[in-house]
């Protein structure tokens, strides 16, 4: 998007030296994925003491059980579906293929 903005000059002057940016549009950016990322650290920081974490062996086995499960139900469903894509792709080719046929057998 572009935008026109007036930005001091020494306050740019420093923020591309800082980070040595090529552009002041590198700078701008920068600062702008910077406050995003402030936005995204407060989130965090107020979800504090509201997470668990188990880092223990029982854990850890406890969620690759759970992922294969899950891998499991997902690769048993799949079958069906493409099987049922499948199908649906072979009528529609045969079908298409047919009157092509039949055209060939009336003009010869």
């Amino acid at each position: 998007m572009r935008t026109n903005i007036d930005i001091d000059d020494d306050l740019m002057a420093a923020a591309m030296a800082a980070g040595e940016f090529k552009t002041k549009r590198e700078a701008v950016e920068e600062g702008l994925r910077l406050i995003k990322r402030r936005k995204a650290y407060a989130d965090l920081l107020a979800a504090r003491g509201t997470l668990f974490w188990d880092d223990s062996d029982a854990a850890w086995a406890k969620a690759r059980e759970e992922a294969q499960s899950l891998a499991v139900a997902e690769v048993a469903a799949t079958p069906y579906r493409a099987k049922a894509g499948a199908s649906r792709a072979k009528v529609q080719k045969t079908a298409a293929a047919k009157p092509a046929k039949r055209a060939r057998g009336k003009s010869a």
